[in-house]
């Protein structure tokens, strides 16, 4: 094993031997990785490689083989509903909104945990309720900022915002309230230009502040620039992980899939 091969620190989320079967149909077979605080592991492959169902098993959206391990505990039976308030978090290729709720009342509602109050408090204690709402309404703000999302989109519907701000939210949604793990589908489909960078520039900042993340992207620009080590899926079997200079000189990388994009 390389160096590239190791995480900068104790893992937060570890999968071993992951399979996913449908049917007949291998779509991932014995996959193994790791992410670690303040790192960014991207997976790449060809369309059909496993890179979707490896997403799903590791969030218990499909029946599958292997563990799952977060911050060491192992959460394999956890059902997906219950891995969030865990810390482990995902967002999907499509946008996903609340369409008829302002871009804020969106952060608000993904916030539930810290920004609702119970009914004995709201009826009890009304003044605290506004309280915690008026903070609630800052923490939401302040969180969209950090995202990219800027003040002047807050009361707008996420339609009626540009598409490049769109992708912006959708990664400040599936963050939510925080979480420890944020695992992302191609947050970069659509986007080039002055959207690109503002991903790219969000994603660095986000391991700079600690966060681990798992990134399946398609735009090899930008997954060679963010990521710490690549794993690289072809049929549904891991074909090569190591450092970003370390996959783009394999030769089983060249000929499954960065050669064919060439």
């Amino acid at each position: 094993m390389t160096a590239g091969n190791r995480p900068a620190g104790e893992p937060v989320l570890e999968v071993k031997d992951l399979g996913v079967r449908y049917g007949e149909l291998v779509a991932l077979e014995a996959v193994s990785w790791s992410v670690a605080a303040g790192e960014l592991l991207g997976i790449i492959g060809p369309n059909g490689a496993g890179k979707s169902s490896c997403y799903d098993a590791v969030t218990a959206m499909v029946k599958r083989q292997g563990r799952v391990h977060l911050r060491g505990e192992d959460v394999t039976d956890v059902p997906a509903h219950r891995l969030p308030e865990r810390g482990l978090k995902r967002a999907f290729q499509q946008n996903a909104f609340f369409h008829d709720l302002s871009v804020l009342d969106n952060m608000l509602a993904v916030m539930h945990d810290t920004a609702g109050s119970s009914l004995s408090t709201s009826i009890l204690t009304p003044w605290r309720a506004s309280q915690r709402r008026a903070a609630s309404v800052e923490q939401a703000r302040m969180t969209l900022e950090r995202f990219g999302v800027g003040s002047e989109y807050h009361e707008r519907l996420p339609t009626a915002i540009p598409y490049g701000t769109q992708r912006m939210l959708s990664v400040a949604l599936a963050f939510g309230g925080g979480a420890q793990v944020l695992m992302l589908d191609e947050p970069g489909a659509g986007l080039g230009g002055e959207d690109m960078e503002r991903l790219t520039q969000l994603l660095l900042t986000l391991k700079r502040d600690g966060l681990a993340m798992i990134v399946i992207e398609h735009h090899m620009d930008l997954i060679m620039a963010v990521a710490d080590r690549i794993v690289v899926l072809d049929q549904g079997r891991c074909i090569a992980i190591g450092t970003p200079a370390e996959v783009q000189r394999d030769r089983a990388v060249l000929e499954a899939y960065l050669g064919r994009a060439a």
